[in-house]
């Protein structure tokens, strides 16, 4: 069997562990600070918003830049240019200096995830790719059950000022890590013209952009919604983080074996009955059960979702794939926070997660109508090769 666990998966995976606690450090504490400098809800989704809706204008030519020039530039300059933006939080003074600030950050975050995540299908061989994004993933898992946690925490127990150091710390630590870092990258000797899509990915990345805008809702208006029902937002974010760690690996197994197919249509319905759930919750109880169901169903759907995208493009071209499945996943928590930001405005939390889950319901159609019958042609040749 194909080895995955080489020492360049295990460092960029523990060094985008760090970047994302830094990152999801500002989840739950980022909206009631958008409400201390005066901000409205549809304020909360506009920064939101700016800073997803940024990354989706930079991911399309990052992921053409590192499949001409290497991953490593593109790792290295973003991560330093988020540490930087971390760092500029602490000197905000009102809204429109924020909404600024997040345009840097977002475009901060395109450059080095998008590296990273192309850097990481490089590094995990291609019979193990379903496994080994999975547990990839858990990198933001774990991340999404300290980071929140630990930014209500430090906001807690200190100021806004600690947080944002806080997130700093994390960032230049995710550089450190990732500088060491050796990622495999052969140059091709001809220059094309850079591409910026992938237009056979767009009836995939179409089902991945109304699945992410259920996560938009989740992680700009989740906080809000907790507080409003006297709830922990970071109890959430726990459980559902741990019901990721356990179902990943799993799910990216069957993935492996059964097809991706297999594992996103149920997922998706377990994502909609997570959301369901969420809008007629009233206290703890519905918010735990929302969590566990959220986290089985689309943390299940995610990876199985990215490593399909993977599956229907070559290898020159995963710098692009990469950039075209994050660019969609942006594009929707972006536009899903800025319309949802409208909705809770004037019809309420509820019936935001209610039209969360009808995105998702739209999401699981396009996959089963325009995606599932490709896949399985897809993977016809694959298993003849791997019988031979």
């Amino acid at each position: 069997m194909d080895r995955l666990w080489t020492k360049p998966f295990i460092t960029m995976t523990l060094g985008m562990l760090l970047l994302f606690t830094g990152f999801y450090l500002l989840l739950p504490t980022m909206p009631l600070f958008i409400k201390q400098l005066g901000g409205t809800e549809s304020q909360v989704g506009l920064v939101a918003g700016v800073f997803t809706l940024t990354a989706v204008i930079f991911r399309p030519l990052v992921g053409g830049l590192v499949d001409r020039y290497g991953r490593r530039p593109f790792i290295l300059w973003g991560l330093v240019l988020f540490s930087l933006s971390m760092y500029l939080y602490d000197w905000v003074g009102g809204i429109a200096a924020l909404i600024a600030l997040r345009l840097l950050h977002g475009m901060s975050w395109a450059f080095s995830t998008t590296a990273v995540g192309t850097a990481i299908t490089d590094i995990i061989p291609a019979s193990r790719r379903g496994e080994g994004m999975g547990w990839y993933g858990l990198a933001m898992t774990v991340a999404m059950a300290i980071g929140p946690m630990a930014g209500l925490w430090v906001l807690s127990s200190g100021s806004y000022h600690g947080l944002f150091l806080t997130a700093v710390c994390f960032s230049v630590a995710a550089l450190v890590l990732t500088f060491f870092a050796r990622t495999p990258f052969q140059r091709k000797a001809e220059v094309r013209r850079i591409q910026l899509f992938d237009r056979s990915l767009t009836s995939i990345t179409t089902a991945i952009f109304f699945l992410a805008v259920s996560y938009g809702g989740i992680t700009t208006f989740l906080p809000l919604f907790a507080q409003s029902i006297k709830v922990n937002s970071g109890t959430f974010f726990l459980v559902y983080a741990i019901t990721l760690t356990l179902t990943r690996p799993v799910a990216g197994k069957l993935s492996d074996r059964f097809g991706e197919a297999a594992v996103i249509i149920p997922a998706l319905l377990v994502t909609i009955a997570a959301l369901t759930a969420l809008s007629l919750s009233g206290g703890l109880s519905g918010i735990l059960l929302s969590g566990i169901l959220f986290g089985l169903g689309f943390g299940s759907a995610q990876p199985a979702l990215q490593a399909a995208a993977l599956r229907l493009t070559g290898p020159e071209q995963r710098g692009i794939a990469n950039a075209s499945v994050m660019t969609a996943f942006d594009l929707g928590i972006g536009l899903g926070s800025i319309v949802l930001g409208w909705v809770s405005q004037y019809t309420g939390y509820p019936m935001l997660f209610v039209v969360s889950a009808g995105s998702v319901a739209v999401s699981m159609i396009l996959f089963a109508v325009l995606v599932k019958r490709r896949l399985a042609r897809e993977a016809q040749p694959l298993a003849v090769n791997t019988a031979k």
